[in-house]
């Protein structure tokens, strides 16, 4: 495979500083892959599927009529990640997320910031992830998001600027660790010659966090998911098992005398802390959906009296809303009387008239997202959008401003994947995992999610996207 032909083109290249011109820490790497045979990346790029097919890595697909489970994409090629830079990303997803966990704990309480005037209260009244609910409430620890997924991009300055939070059930962890150990099998050599720095002490660092919410010296932890048919479901399963902690569905736990209990073949059990993977809408059909079979009936009130733990904790969707992610420089100056260390994306709020106006004459220009949508869907990309679709969404902004925000077509940056023989550049972000529990803990590295369609920009999984391992160098 001729490397020197690899043309980084004119986005910001993660492992080439020009053609033919690796980046240093880059370098020992695509030696390696040079020296390879003839055909071998290839050849290893297909033995690292079958390493996915037989572990059964797979996510669910919605929408449309092809909703299905199928094999995570993945390419062999890694993104290498300097300790300098991962050292800023650090120190800026911490301040983040100490920030944002101020602003929650401040919403539903004394509500300052709304009374300084630095966001306007119908925002965040307004918006879909704000539970009057958790009025007053206070969290075990003090600490509402235990658990963050922050998507980062960088573009063509070489700076990394925070794309979106991800603070309700951020999903994707069982990817990077499961990633990991299919390129250690796959190049066991490179990881004898590159100190990367580790992941597979995730789960021991999740269950700290969880444990850390109870009084008790040794708490009884589960994960609640909504089932079989979710599209995260490996990734809970995955967790379970790592951390060696029962994997659960709703008919599972029962409310018994305020206190939650887990059916098992032994008997009733207690349960002290829930990592829940169910939206807040669909937690306690007594306290928000009647229709919900997801939840658990009386889960909230024993919540509230402070018999179970709840992570991430309900309400916290009310800063994972796109409209505030707008003010959260602003959060983190207020709150912690600090510049923010990531940037944020310029970004134009729709609800605001000035905004609005500039959004829909430059709706060819502008990516288009709905407020609280994830997973890709929702999104409009206007440089690549048909006449029809731009006018569709349009009509979609006119009739509920408020739900939507806009943003720069930005010129991600790119990393070599492999595509039949060679090698192309194809567009990628950065999802960070971040808990929050004695302290804060990143993980180094991340999900690397790459936009495996040519000129794509699209890096969602459900969108057509696949991953990467992430080497953060030590």
């Amino acid at each position: 495979m001729k490397f020197s032909q690899y043309d980084p083109g004119e986005f910001y290249d993660e492992l080439y500083e020009g053609p033919g011109r690796p980046r240093p820490g880059s370098a020992l790497l695509l030696r390696k892959f040079a020296s390879l045979p003839e055909g071998e990346l290839r050849k290893r790029q297909q033995a690292a599927e079958r390493v996915i097919l037989n572990m059964g890595m797979t996510f669910g697909v919605y929408g449309g009529d092809d909703g299905h489970e199928q094999i995570f994409p993945f390419d062999i090629v890694p993104r290498i990640v300097e300790p300098a830079d991962w050292l800023h990303i650090e120190s800026g997803l911490s301040q983040r997320l100490r920030a944002l966990n101020l602003f929650i704990a401040d919403v539903y309480h004394e509500q300052k910031i709304l009374k300084d005037g630095v966001i306007p209260s119908e925002l965040v009244y307004s918006s879909k992830g704000f539970l009057k609910a958790c009025w007053g409430f206070r969290p075990p620890r003090g600490i509402w998001c235990h658990i963050a997924g922050i998507d980062l991009v960088r573009i063509s300055d070489g700076r990394y600027y925070v794309l979106e939070d991800n603070l309700r059930c951020p999903s994707g962890v069982a990817y990077v660790l499961e990633a990991r150990q299919v390129m250690k099998r796959t190049f066991p050599e490179l990881f004898d010659a590159y100190r990367v720095r580790p992941v597979d002490d995730y789960p021991n660092h999740l269950l700290e966090t969880l444990r850390y919410l109870s009084d008790l010296p040794d708490p009884v932890v589960v994960i609640l998911t909504p089932g079989l048919f979710n599209s995260a479901y490996y990734e809970h399963s995955l967790l379970a098992q790592k951390m060696g902690v029962e994997l659960v569905e709703a008919n599972d736990l029962v409310v018994v005398d305020g206190y939650v209990h887990m059916r098992t073949t032994k008997g009733s059990q207690r349960v002290d802390v829930i990592y829940r993977r169910i939206n807040d809408d669909y937690l306690d059909p007594l306290a928000f959906r009647r229709d919900s079979l997801l939840g658990v009936p009386g889960l909230m009130e024993s919540y509230r009296k402070g018999r179970v733990a709840l992570v991430n904790a309900p309400g916290t969707g009310v800063s994972d809303d796109k409209a505030i992610y707008a003010y959260v420089p602003k959060i983190i100056n207020y709150y912690l009387a600090e510049e923010p260390i990531l940037q944020n994306v310029p970004t134009y709020l729709c609800s605001e008239r000035r905004d609005r106006a500039y959004v829909l004459e430059h709706l060819d220009q502008l990516v288009v997202k709905a407020t609280n949508e994830a997973g890709g869907y929702g999104m409009m990309i206007g440089p690549q959008a048909s006449i029809e679709d731009r006018a569709d969404c349009a009509r979609r902004i006119e009739a509920d401003p408020r739900n939507y925000i806009a943003q720069p077509t930005l010129a991600l940056s790119r990393v070599p994947t492999l595509v039949e023989d060679h090698l192309e550049g194809r567009h990628v972000d950065l999802r960070p995992y971040v808990l929050y529990g004695r302290d804060i803990h990143v993980l180094p590295g991340g999900m690397t999610r790459v936009a495996l369609r040519k000129g794509s920009l699209v890096v969602n999984s459900s969108q057509g996207g696949g991953n990467k391992d992430t080497w953060v160098l030590s």
